[in-house]
């Protein structure tokens, strides 16, 4: 017989903040990736009925396709038994681990925390609500290997209320417009990512739909799938106008990040100059019309007008002076701002996962 073979394990350190760490500089315990080991990151609120026939689902298909696989369970905060079922699956399971937040944090956050514990050098990400479809997974890891770095989920044919489509529809179009990364579906839970991906990309808020337009502003290869979508079961859903909402307003921080994120007085300094050039000209105009009128009292504009302008001038040199002030600012925080806290807090491990150690110095 011949001898197991090891799993291939990749010299990619990361730092106990989460963050890649690939020249060793001591931040934290070096964690090295299991190429060959697919993590599966599954964010669910109040998911408690979903929960075991998914874990059966995945089972199959790993077995099936001979993948090798890991759990990572991540509870944002659930109120139902959730976290119970969890903690058995993890029991009886060696490849299911637990993340439980004290509170709902958010998707992004639990995406944040799944990808922070995942050991794998691919990773996918799908929904505890059995919408998403575990069969699934083996076209993504294909189109991870044949080139891409991530791979986003398109639900083509979906079996959602019109009120959960037509917003996302809206939504998708515009991300598409503004980003220029044109996928059909942002929204979809289900997408694959190499590893290294989710090292260069922070989480917050509500940022992880935006993942592949952060991703391809970092040279990252993006692509989608069609997928099959399922009715939903259990439970209800949690998408509506008000995710629609914020999904816009980060939009627009995802659109600052991509294109000023490192640069922000390009921004800020290029809309300050309008203004503060304005005000310039105009007090110049102002102070031109006054000693015309000192010359000859009959030419030029009169007190209230000079007064109106002046108020107007000043207050636009103002404005642009300090969108300048605020770029120079801005500069500063980049370049020597640090490491942010993590955006959620954890309150239970299930073993043998346990929580990464961070360098006390």
């Amino acid at each position: 017989m011949s001898e197991p073979v090891a799993p291939v394990v990749a010299p990619i350190l990361s730092g106990g903040n989460g963050r890649p760490d690939p020249g060793g500089s001591g931040i934290g315990p070096a964690r090295p990736l299991d190429l060959d080991l697919v993590s599966l990151v599954i964010p669910l609120l109040n998911e408690q009925e979903s929960l075991n026939p998914l874990h059966a689902e995945i089972v199959g298909v790993a077995t099936s396709g001979g993948i090798r696989v890991e759990m990572v369970f991540v509870d944002d905060g659930s109120t139902d038994g959730s976290w119970g079922v969890i903690t058995a699956l993890a029991a009886t399971d060696p490849r299911v681990r637990g993340v439980r937040f004290r509170r709902n944090f958010g998707k992004a956050a639990a995406l944040a925390a799944g990808f922070k514990a995942a050991r794998g050098g691919w990773i996918v990400t799908l929904d505890a609500d059995l919408q998403d479809d575990p069969h699934e997974i083996p076209r993504f890891l294909g189109a991870l290997k044949g080139g891409l770095d991530v791979v986003s989920g398109w639900k083509k044919v979906r079996h959602d209320p019109w009120h959960k489509v037509f917003p996302s529809r809206v939504f998708n179009g515009v991300v598409g417009v503004v980003t220029g990364v044109r996928l059909h579906d942002h929204n979809c839970g289900m997408k694959a990512y190499r590893a290294e991906v989710l090292q260069e990309v922070k989480l917050y808020g509500e940022l992880h739909r935006f993942i592949p337009v952060l991703a391809e502003a970092r040279g990252f290869r993006v692509g989608e799938l069609v997928i099959h979508h399922r009715p939903r079961k259990f439970g209800r859903s949690k998408y509506g106008l008000r995710r629609f909402a914020k999904g816009l307003l980060d939009l627009v921080t995802v659109k600052f990040l991509t294109g000023f994120g490192h640069r922000p007085q390009h921004l800020l300094g290029h809309v300050g100059l309008l203004p503060a050039g304005v005000g310039v000209l105009g007090l110049v105009g102002l102070t031109v019309n006054a000693v015309a009128r000192w010359v000859d009292p009959s030419v030029g504009f009169g007190p209230l007008a000079q007064v109106v302008g002046t108020v107007l001038a000043v207050g636009l040199l103002l404005f642009g002076t300090q969108l300048l002030i605020a770029g120079l600012i801005a500069e500063l925080i980049v370049d020597r701002g640090p490491e942010d806290l993590e955006p959620y807090c954890i309150a239970e491990w299930t073993p043998p996962l346990v929580a990464p150690q961070t360098d006390p110095h």
